[in-house]
């Protein structure tokens, strides 16, 4: 029989993945251990390993398909001197329990359709569509369908729980146990708004940005943030850069002097390098540095471990590596995963000041300003200085507004005398 391979779970907080391209193809012998395929994580593109030798029978989830859950079949692999033809028996059996796979060319569902909306309706019969007596469509998948007519089931009276309504096996033995539920109301698609003069375009929204938009909105909803401000002159900072990088062989950047400032910080406010794990505090015992870095793929946090063990040169130095493999979308699991403090520096894009939002479960995040010439007044006199403003978001939970102001004092101590980063 077919062995299927499925969609592996490459990282703790993947749900769902993509198929960014395949390395087989269908008739081709497959060892183990071969990449057969390369899958778009919620965090970087890795390859995916076949763990069993036999030939690739049939290819299930073509390339580009997004939002194929864990565990889901991909592909069927024929074990050595296995006739096709056992393909036949065997994809009845799975392919229609991909309930992520891509809809037909000619139906394509818009990337912005809300997920408990029911499908357009669309001018083409959907393979998995069967009419319903109000006039609209019922969306099952194949075996549903066959699973309800063995059981004399009514598809119009059972709710879905796959994508957009659609209804799985799942649903009908749920309702082969417990009797089917009530079909809930049906509400009319939101009006689309009108198309402006000038056209748009939908672009398909990726495993990452998905990730990214469910754990930011789940942070502001349920994480109590509180803001801290500071301005932080650095003059002195800069003037020790760049005697630094006449000497040094790799640049030293201002955010590497940031790292290094607020692990140290951390050391010195340890109440500060918390998580919040509901029934407790957890407190660590090392300043783990999340840097965040945009790639064209969406935001991604490098981590640098046990950063106020490190000098400024070796942060950079590591750093500058972590972030070129990040935009490459190489980056492992151990490398972005289990930070306990981010830095969000926009400082090169000249934004002066803005406030981020917390990556939880850690405790705070610090958002990085510009570093721009502001008139400061120094013993009643008004001179030019260099001013950085940095704002620390907080977690109320785990952080009390007195601590986050005694970790930032500590920070802007060291920005500000930036010797005492080198020690």
């Amino acid at each position: 029989m077919p062995i299927p391979i499925l969609m592996p779970a490459l990282s703790p907080t993947m749900t769902e993945g993509a198929v960014a391209a395949w390395h087989k193809k269908e008739g081709e012998p497959v060892a183990a251990g071969d990449v057969i395929a390369e899958i778009e994580t919620d965090k970087a593109n890795m390859e995916l390993e076949a763990v069993d030798d036999g030939v690739l029978g049939r290819i299930l989830v073509p390339e580009g398909t997004q939002g194929v859950k864990v565990k889901r079949p991909i592909a069927l692999l024929l074990s050595p001197g296995e006739d096709p033809s056992a393909l036949d028996d065997a994809v009845p059996e799975t392919a229609p329990e991909l309930e992520s796979a891509p809809a037909p060319e000619s139906a394509p569902e818009p990337a912005d359709t809300p997920a408990d909306a029911p499908p357009a309706p669309t001018p083409e019969p959907q393979p998995d569509a069967t009419p319903a007596t109000s006039g609209e469509r019922i969306f099952a998948s194949p075996l549903a369908r066959r699973l309800a007519r063995e059981a004399g089931l009514d598809l119009a009276a059972i709710q879905g729980s796959g994508p957009h309504g659609r209804i799985v096996k799942a649903d009908i033995e749920a309702a082969r146990a417990g009797g089917a539920p009530a079909a809930p109301a049906r509400t009319a698609p939101a009006a689309t708004p009108a198309a402006p003069e000038g056209g748009f375009e939908d672009q398909p929204v990726t495993s990452m940005r998905r990730v990214i938009a469910q754990r930011m909105t789940e942070s502001k909803q349920t994480v109590p943030h509180f803001y801290l401000t500071v301005d932080c002159r650095i003059d002195a900072l800069l003037a020790l850069r760049a005697d630094a990088n006449a000497l040094a062989e790799r640049k030293i950047s201002v955010n590497d002097f940031v790292v290094r400032a607020a692990a140290l910080a951390l050391a010195e406010v340890p109440g500060v390098n918390v998580a919040w794990n509901g029934e407790s505090i957890r407190r660590f015992a090392h300043a783990d540095i999340a840097v965040a870095v945009a790639t064209e793929r969406g935001l991604i946090t490098p981590v640098l471990r046990r950063a106020e063990t490190k000098t400024v040169g070796a942060l950079a130095e590591e750093m500058a590596a972590l972030a070129e493999k990040a935009r490459a979308g190489k980056l492992l699991p151990e490398e972005y995963q289990d930070g306990t403090f981010t830095i969000s520096n926009l400082g090169m894009f000249g934004v002066k000041e803005f406030a981020a939002i917390i990556n939880p479960p850690q405790a705070a995040i610090l958002a990085v300003g510009a570093g721009e010439a502001r008139p400061v007044v120094e013993d009643g006199d008004i001179r030019s200085a260099t001013v950085m403003t940095c704002t620390l978001a907080v977690d109320h939970r785990s952080v009390d507004g007195a601590l986050g102001a005694e970790w930032l004092a500590a920070f802007k101590r060291l920005i500000e005398a930036p010797l005492r980063l080198l020690l």
